[in-house]
Order: structure tokens, then sequence, then C-alpha cells
């Protein structure tokens, strides 16, 4: 059976998830707060599961594997330590950050799992605009190759409590990629970064997001 019918068969949920999008740009402990407490909401039973989609002014976050020598320019913009997996990555205008609250209670509670899915959701995003992403088995995130190079084009990074996921997804659509030179994104230094609009595609926000949710169905329900 392929990685991708597992997906599907351990992660669906009949549950509803409903979707919001927020405009302009949420500061990121706001951010923080309403995600630490939906996430709460939903593991009581009180809140359903939910998709929220925005972009964050320009800073860094460190995950919980993050190295202190791989903040090349501490001052260039804020840095959040962050309690998701992960190292050194940049958010900011024109990339859309997904974060994903769902409750895997209900998805077969497999961990590992949910995260190929959130790898298979953007590969699959990405498909729709006639972008072959790829996995890496000693990297995370998803990456597209550029001749005999390879650039990310999208994070993963997750935290789960009482089971119910939280933070998520971020995919560059057309931000300013010199923003990424004030760390070294996940620890590699070997490889670059890329955007939808730096492969030469004119994708909008609004295309990327209608993208998103057609493909999120198939693997999360």
């Amino acid at each position: 059976m392929a990685l991708r019918d597992n997906i599907h068969l351990s992660l669906t949920s009949a549950a509803p998830v409903t979707w919001e999008v927020s405009d302009g740009l949420l500061p990121y402990p706001e951010a923080m707060a309403r995600m630490d407490a939906h996430v709460d909401a939903i593991a009581k039973g009180t809140e359903p599961e939910r998709v929220w989609l925005l972009e964050h002014p320009p800073l860094y976050t460190a995950g919980t594997s993050a190295h202190e020598e791989d903040l090349v320019e501490r001052e260039r913009f804020p840095v959040f330590k962050t309690g998701r997996g992960g190292q050194y990555t940049y958010h900011g205008p024109g990339q859309r950050v997904a974060y994903v609250m769902l409750d895997l209670r209900r998805r077969g509670g497999d961990v590992r799992a949910f995260v190929a899915a959130l790898e298979q959701w953007v590969i699959d995003t990405l498909e729709q605009f006639n972008v072959k992403g790829e996995r890496r088995e000693d990297r995370v995130g998803v990456w597209v190759r550029r001749g005999d190079n390879e650039d990310k084009i999208a994070a993963i990074g997750i935290r789960v409590r009482h089971w119910v996921t939280f933070h998520g997804i971020s995919i560059n659509v057309e931000p300013d990629l010199s923003h990424f030179e004030g760390i070294v994104p996940c620890g590699i230094r070997e490889h670059g970064v890329t955007s939808l609009v730096d492969l030469g595609l004119p994708v909008t926000m609004a295309d990327l997001d209608v993208a998103l949710r057609k493909t999120f169905a198939p693997i999360f329900g």
C-alpha cells in the first residue's frame, strides 16, 4: 500500500474542520495565545478542529532543537522561542502560514503519520501549480529541484498537547528571500530557499489558499 493510502486511512475523520483566514500581519504572540486557547478547547471537546491561515510580520522562531550559532543576525528581526519541533525558521509577509489544530485521538494517534500527511498536503498543493515538491529522509520540509541544486519551499514544525496538534506548515509564496539570511534555516547550510514567485509562477496568496483547501480533504477529511 502506498504511503499516501496509509495517510488517508489513518488520518481522515468525519468530524468537521473549521477554516479561518486572517487578513493583515498578525503579531506572533497574539497568534500563539489564540492557538493555545483553541487547542485546549479542542482537547476539552468544546471547539471543533481548525486550520488557520495567516501571515506574520518579519520574525524568526526558535524551535526546540535550535542552535544559537544558527541565529546569524540576532538583531535583524524579533526572535521568539516556541515549543514546536525543529530549529530556526523565518516567517514574514508573502509566506502563508497554516496552523493546523487537529485531534489525533480521532485520527489514529500516530504523530509520525501526521507529519507525513502535512508533507503530502504541501506536495499535493504545489502540484496544483505544476511544481514538484519532494521529501528528503535527512531533512524536514518540502524541497524543489533547480538543476543540480535543491531549495526549500515549505517548512514543517509541529507540537502535540493532549493529542491535539498545533503549529503546522509555512509555504513561501512571495516573501523577501533575503530575510532568510539572518538564520541558518532549519540548520541546513548546504541548500537555499525559494518561493512560488521565485520559481517564475505568478501565484497569489488567494490562489494558494484555494489549493490548500482543495488538497486538504482527501488527506484529512
